[in-house]
C-alpha cells in the first residue's frame, strides 16, 4: 500500500498529514502542544474515528511532556493533565474512539501516576494503540472480504481508509483485502459533501493502490445502484450503539435506504473500540458543523447571506438496514442488541 501515513510519531513530536488539502498537496503539520492537537482534530486536519483516537492518545503524551515539575501522585497528575484532556475530549463529540483512547490513558495514569515513569508509559500506550489499529484493520479487512462475491462492484461513502485510521482502513480495508483476493471489479466512491472526503481522499487512496474506482456525485447513488447493481455498500462508523445502530458520515442513512431498495447489502466495518454499549442509536450525539462549510466553497460564498443552515456531520443508520457489522473479532450478521452485546462479551475474553 502506498498511501502516506496520516499520523507519524517521531522524536517525541506528532506529525499529522493535513487532510484538508489532499490530494493537491501532501503536507505534514508538526505538533508539540496538546491544545493545538485538539484544534487539529476539530478542524479536520486529522479525521476518521480510529485516527482521532490515536491522535488523542498522542495528545496526552504531549500534555505530559509539558509538565516540568513531575507530580507525585495520581491525583496531582490528573489535575495537571485535566485541561488538555478536556480540550481533546471536546474536540469531536460523535467519534467514540476519542473517548476510548482517553479512557485508556486514564487507566495508565491510575497505574503509573504514583511513580516516575508516567510519561514513558503514556508514550508506550499511544504507540501501542497506533500499531494495534493497523493489525485490527487488517483483520477487519479479511473478515469483510469473506462476504464479498467474486467479480463484485461495491459502493462506499466518505473515507474509512488508511487516512482515517492507523493504516489500511476499515471499509477500505475490506475493499483492499477483497481486491487482493481478486473479488473486486470496481468501486463507486460517493463524493461525500460538504468536505468531499470521498472525492478527495477515498478516490485518491484507491488510485494509489491500483484499485479501479469511479467517483460519483452525491445525488447519483440511486441511479448507480439501479444501473450497476453493487453487491455491497461498505462504510465505516464513528459509533456503533448497543442495539446495532451505526453513526457514520452524513448521507450514510440515505444510502442504506437506497441500497435496500436495489438489493445491495449494507456492511459497517468498525473496530470494537468504536462500539458504545451504553447507549442506543437515538442517543448518539450528532456533531453540528459550522454553517460556513456549506455556505462557502474554498473560501468563496455560494449561498445567500444569513441563510439558515443545517450541517450535521453524521447520521444514524438503524440496525434493521444493516446486513453485517464487521469487527476485528468477526462478523455480526443482521445485528441487534443481543448479537452486539454477545459479540462484545466474546471479544473481552
Amino acid at each position: 500500500m502506498t498511501t502516506p501515513s496520516a499520523i507519524i510519531w517521531s522524536n517525541n513530536q506528532l506529525q499529522l498529514l493535513d487532510q484538508r488539502i489532499l490530494p493537491v498537496q501532501c503536507e505534514y503539520l508538526h505538533y508539540q502542544d496538546p491544545f493545538a492537537v485538539a484544534d487539529a482534530i476539530r478542524a479536520m486536519v486529522v479525521r476518521g474515528a480510529p485516527a482521532i483516537g490515536i491522535t488523542a492518545a498522542y495528545g496526552m503524551v504531549l500534555a505530559a511532556q509539558q509538565i516540568t515539575n513531575t507530580p507525585a501522585s495520581v491525583a496531582a497528575w490528573c489535575s495537571a493533565l485535566a485541561p488538555a484532556r478536556e480540550a481533546l475530549a471536546n474536540s469531536r463529540p460523535t467519534a467514540v474512539n476519542l473517548f476510548w483512547a482517553l479512557d485508556r490513558c486514564d487507566q495508565v495514569i491510575e497505574e503509573q501516576g504514583n511513580g516516575g515513569k508516567l510519561l514513558q508509559a503514556l508514550t508506550e500506550l499511544a504507540v501501542q494503540i497506533h500499531a494495534e489499529d493497523i493489525q485490527i484493520n487488517k483483520r477487519i479487512g479479511d473478515f469483510g472480504a469473506s462476504l464479498i462475491p467474486t467479480d463484485s462492484i461495491v459502493y462506499t461513502h466518505c473515507n474509512a481508509g488508511a487516512l482515517a485510521t492507523g493504516g489500511y482502513g476499515t471499509a477500505l480495508g475490506v475493499i483492499r483485502s477483497a481486491h487482493r483476493d481478486g473479488k473486486i471489479r470496481g468501486v463507486f466512491a460517493g463524493e461525500t459533501r460538504p468536505w468531499l472526503q470521498g472525492a478527495r481522499l477515498t478516490s485518491w487512496e484507491l488510485m494509489q493502490d491500483g484499485i479501479p474506482v469511479t467517483l460519483a456525485i452525491e445525488g447519483a447513488a440511486a441511479h448507480i445502484m439501479r444501473e450497476h447493481r453493487p453487491s455491497w455498500m461498505i462504510v465505516g462508523a464513528d459509533r456503533v450503539a448497543a442495539n446495532g445502530d451505526a453513526a457514520n458520515k452524513i448521507g450514510t442513512y440515505n444510502l442504506a435506504i437506497i441500497a435496500k431498495h436495489h438489493g445491495a447489502k449494507v456492511m459497517v466495518a468498525a473496530p470494537t473500540s468504536t462500539f458504545d454499549a451504553n447507549i442506543d442509536g437515538p442517543q448518539i450525539p450528532i456533531e453540528r458543523r459550522p454553517a460556513e462549510e456549506i455556505t462557502h466553497s474554498f473560501g468563496k460564498r455560494i449561498a445567500p447571506e444569513q441563510v439558515v443552515t443545517s450541517n450535521p456531520a453524521f447520521d444514524v443508520t438503524p440496525a434493521q438496514l444493516i446486513d453485517a457489522i464487521v469487527t476485528e473479532h468477526g462478523i455480526i450478521h443482521q445485528p441487534n442488541r443481543d448479537k452486539v452485546l454477545a459479540h462484545l462479551a466474546a471479544a473481552q475474553k
